[in-house]
């Protein structure tokens, strides 16, 4: 009863805001790149390009080796045959189809040379030479269970169909030459795979040299004349040259750094069509629109598509496929009565195209009573080709057998659901008890209060200002008195300096991630030259853990809680305010193989600090906030939209973000309410409260120029109205827990879309 009408309030505020709100921004374009300053991406839309180009008489260069297929335990393996495009060899491309118990199915793709660690890496470069294949250790936490009574019912040169799912109702029809798969539920094709012909895997080649081609190139010609002397020798003939443009395969420069690219060109991509399906969700995080805007065709659409590379994009503007701070690589399609979805598990930069095309069923009905077919086009710069298809045909189904791998929505304490007050910053210990006082005095809830950067001693982490928090500990014994908590901020970077035992432990015991020549990366952020912890490091998750001990982070207590920022990471000298691609992590796997999942490694060591420093035998919920997040984040705690302006289209670009998170399986989400940039009016102020108090996550939050704003600080006539709105949301807190219990249970979103 409860969550019902909790159910019934949010439905009806998230309608009524999305329509009487208005949309605009504004943002340093000139940090980030384009599809046409991306090689990848530029070589994946000109190969698409190509395709279409040629209609009928394009055939995919990729055929399914007849004679290597076989179905075993659930799974079918085979290799894939690529051609190369000038004719001169062909590359083998090994390919595993899983199908899961659950009715989900896994495709993966790898490249057999690089597998094998059979190629040459240049600049004397120490990374990996594989394709990174460990992004399921951080995301995929169960569901794999194979599928043992999958039926084989037909397999012969040209085709394998297999029937599976817990009714055995769903088909994965795979054409052989050129290869692709239809995934079919009861006979209905749902989802396609290379429909299109996009499928592309850049293989590795090595770099021929200017001059050593123009010498080779004479060579051949020597050898032409000769040969023309005698007899040409039956069926011989030369390659043909290659006709592919190698302006981005190797070193590409922005914003003043230059990616070495050790491994050459290695994007993947594939062609994905959701036949019948006009509407596709998903693929956070963007500022746009529910329902996922065309990149490609008509009027209308967006002239990019959709990105997903976590960077540190501050007063972002509205309706843009342009990245922000996190990434979920999920999409669903939905028409009445039917869903189906899949999941893109790569960790790379990665670009997304869509393209509606409708079709009539009659050639002189004007389009009246014809289908749209919704195309979209996946390509990421490195990795394995490695999706997950979902057939639904519910919603509900979808985002359960999601939640089965990627794992479910963390149950937050109690406190976490109610209102945080935050800014950047509250400036003595003193400040904090006296806003503590105020809301007390002026009878307004709240249960948790923040501080920003500001509370450490010259922005190093796990200290304490000694002038302006001279006594924490008495702070937050006040907080504890009055029921309230207490959540600082620590980042990923650690600033360099001399005396600090933190930077010394990190560089003495290489914990750090390191530049291309493998030696501890520099960068600067807040505290100036700094350093990051490599959260991939095992050994740096166990010194993590220890930080966080009571006896070592003085100052704290079991009510002291975390928030994770700028992990995606943000790096202020670096391309695109982040890391170097050509970074490398432990195991010395580059950055841009892990840039997306980084963020997520950061929060796991915090999370798994806050359960090592209590008690085993009586564990408490950690609560951790984080910016940057990938697919699985959702099992470690709260997200929020990032850098907001205090204007009314950021409040209304808020419900649909914060929608799109909770259907792609991350409820815990919340925008700060007032806008982190600028001054908000009173009445924006208060309308926002309004609209937060319906968010999952309900925090406040305000740049260091920005006005105060505490609650019981405004006007008379605007107070009244945003106590109501925040009493109101205490009064619905057993529907809010209800509602987060079920999604940590079953991974329905706690707020869902009309």
């Amino acid at each position: 009863m409860f969550a019902s009408r909790a159910g019934a309030h949010l439905a009806l505020f998230v309608s009524f805001l999305l329509t009487v709100l208005n949309l605009a921004g504004a943002v340093k374009h000139e940090n980030f790149k384009t599809c046409d300053q991306s090689g990848f991406c530029t070589r994946n839309r000109r190969y698409a390009d190509k395709a279409t180009a040629s209609g009928s008489s394009w055939t995919s260069p990729y055929q399914l080796d007849s004679k290597t297929v076989s179905i075993k335990n659930g799974q079918l393996t085979g290799v894939i045959i690529k051609t190369i495009d000038n004719g001169s060899g062909t590359v083998r491309l090994p390919l595993v189809i899983s199908f899961l118990d659950s009715g989900v199915a896994r495709v993966t793709v790898d490249e057999e040379k690089r597998q094998k660690g059979e190629i040459e890496l240049r600049h004397g470069s120490p990374a990996r030479k594989e394709r990174y294949n460990g992004v399921q250790d951080w995301v995929i936490v169960g569901g794999l269970t194979l599928d043992q009574d999958v039926v084989k019912r037909t397999t012969d040169q040209d085709e394998t169909i297999v029937s599976y799912g817990p009714k055995k109702n769903f088909q994965a029809v795979i054409k052989h030459a050129p290869f692709s798969i239809d995934f079919r539920r009861d006979e209905e094709t749902q989802i396609r795979f290379n429909s299109k012909g996009w499928l592309s895997m850049e293989h590795w080649r090595p770099k021929v040299d200017r001059e050593q081609k123009e010498s080779e190139q004479k060579e051949g010609e020597q050898k032409e004349e000769e040969q023309k002397e005698g007899e040409q020798k039956e069926g011989e003939s030369a390659p043909p040259e290659s006709t592919e443009d190698e302006s981005t395969w190797w070193e590409e420069s922005f914003g003043g750094n230059t990616d070495t690219k050790p491994r050459g060109p290695e994007s993947v991509g594939l062609d994905i069509t959701f036949p019948g399906y006009e509407h596709v969700y998903g693929i956070p995080e963007h500022a746009g629109p529910l329902s996922l805007t065309q990149t490609r065709g008509p009027s209308g659409h967006y002239d990019q598509p959709y990105r997903l590379y976590n960077s540190d994009v501050f007063e972002y503007e509205m309706d843009t496929p342009m990245t922000l701070y996190g990434a979920i690589p999920l999409m669903q399609a939905h028409r009445k009565d039917s869903t189906a979805g899949v999941f893109w598990l790569n960790a790379a930069e990665t670009w997304i195209d869509i393209i509606k095309t409708k079709t009539s069923s009659n050639p002189l009905s004007l389009g009246i009573g014809g289908t749209t077919d919704t195309q979209t086009h996946w390509f990421s710069e490195s990795g394995l080709l490695d999706v997950f298809v979902f057939l639904g045909p519910t919603p509900k189904d979808i985002i359960h057998d999601y939640s089965e791998l990627t794992g479910y929505s963390q149950l937050p304490q109690h406190f976490a659901l109610g209102y945080h007050q935050c800014r950047w910053n509250y400036v003595t210990d003193e400040d904090v008890k006296d806003v503590d006082r105020k809301f007390d005095k002026s009878k307004i809830p709240y249960d948790v209060i923040w501080l920003d950067i500001e509370y450490t001693e010259g922005k190093k982490y796990f200290t304490w200002d000694k002038d302006n928090f001279p006594d924490p500990l008495g702070m937050q014994k006040q907080l504890d008195s009055h029921g309230r908590k207490l959540v600082i901020i620590v980042d990923p970077h650690i600033k360099n300096e001399a005396n600090y035992p933190v930077v010394d432990t990190l560089k003495s015991q290489n914990l750090g991630i390191n530049n291309k020549e493998n030696n501890i990366f520099e960068g600067w952020c807040w505290p100036g030259s700094s350093y990051w912890i490599d959260a991939f490091n095992p050994a740096a998750l166990a010194w993590w853990k220890s930080l966080f001990a009571y006896s070592n982070f003085a100052g704290t207590t079991p009510n002291t809680f975390l928030w994770n920022d700028m992990n995606e990471p943000s790096v202020f000298n670096g391309p695109e305010t982040t890391m170097p691609k050509d970074n490398l992590h432990f195991g010395n796997w580059e950055h841009r193989d892990v840039h997306n999942v980084n963020g997520l490694t950061f929060v796991n060591a915090t999370y798994e600090a806050l359960l090592a420093r209590d008690d085993p035998k009586h564990p408490r919920r950690p609560f951790v906030l984080t910016r940057s997040f990938y697919a699985g984040s959702q099992r470690q705690g709260a997200m929020w939209t990032g850098d907001n302006l205090a204007s009314w289209d950021h409040l209304e670009a808020s419900i649909p973000m914060i929608l799109n998170q909770n259907i792609a399986g991350f409820s815990f989400s919340g925008a700060d309410v007032g806008g982190f940039f600028g001054n908000p009016s009173k009445e924006l102020l208060t309308r926002w409260y309004q609209a937060g108090a319906f968010y999952p996550f309900f925090r406040a939050h305000a740049h260091i120029d920005s006005r105060r704003r505490e609650p019981y600080l405004e006007a008379s006539g605007y107070v009244e109205p945003i106590t109501q709105a925040l009493r109101l949301r205490y009064s619905l807190l057993p529907a809010w827990y209800t509602s987060f219990h079920t999604a940590h249970t079953t991974g329905e979103p706690v707020m869902r879309p009309m």
